[in-house]
């Protein structure tokens, strides 16, 4: 009589090398590199159905993706400047929990700038969330005139003000060829923000460079706030054919 044949000789047996046989491709690597859309805007921007990021802004809608802004303004125009990285510690039952928060400022000296924060347990973690943060939080810059309207616009509009904390940052309209007259926290985020010549006021203890940054960009952002004479005529918004549906 012949024996059965065992596990290890290649039978049928569960046994041996591989078990039941295992597959021999399993499951493909995902191209991470490949952006798949999750919201309506990611999807109309993909399909080119939105095709200037003005169009965003007139619309007031909510950018909940980095990729669209990367679509319109790429990685050669968009450049990012890490502010600063601060540790920060937390007291628990066992210990001191160390984690590091990076503040960074987007934008492509031309009217648009973002400011991300983000806290991480690693630096390059914190850095690269902080990142996909600003992009998020990207506002147009209004731009205008000291005096004559003569060239492109160079300065801020009128007087405008932020505040975070205990910081109070002014920005005052300033003549041509004056340039950007501030300390070097603002300077950097005015000159990414595409402003050329800028009065500077700040109060408070600016030593804390996170609240600095933060008032310093909202005082950029409050430049859309104002109603100066030739915005308030009465302006129809058109329906966007791409959001009529």
């Amino acid at each position: 009589m012949s024996s059965a044949p065992s596990g290890r000789s290649g039978g049928r047996g569960r046994g041996g090398r591989g078990g039941r046989g295992g597959r021999k491709g399993g499951r493909k690597p995902e191209n991470k590199d490949v952006w798949v859309p999750i919201t309506k805007l990611g999807r109309l921007v993909q399909d080119a159905k939105i095709k200037k990021l003005e169009e965003i802004y007139l619309y007031s809608l909510p950018v909940k993706e980095y990729q669209i802004i990367d679509e319109f303004l790429p990685t050669s125009k968009l450049k990012d400047e890490v502010m600063s990285i601060m540790p920060v510690q937390k007291q628990t039952s066992a210990g001191q929990r160390t984690r590091f928060k990076a503040f960074i400022v987007v934008g492509d000296s031309d009217g648009h700038v973002g400011l991300g924060v983000k806290c991480s347990k690693e630096v390059a973690t914190a850095i690269r969330a902080a990142i996909a943060l600003a992009k998020l939080s990207v506002v147009p810059v209004r731009r205008g005139y000291w005096g004559n309207k003569i060239g492109k616009p160079h300065t801020v509009p009128c007087k405008v003000t932020g505040k975070c904390g205990s910081v109070r940052v002014r920005l005052v309209p300033a003549p041509k060829g004056s340039g950007v007259i501030a300390a070097r926290t603002p300077k950097k985020l005015l000159h990414m923000a595409g402003l050329e010549d800028v009065y500077t006021s700040a109060k408070g203890c600016t030593k804390t460079l996170g609240n600095f940054v933060k008032a310093t960009f909202e005082a950029i952002a409050q430049t859309f706030s104002f109603l100066s004479p030739e915005l308030w005529k009465d302006h129809r918004l058109p329906i966007l054919p791409a959001l009529d549906k």
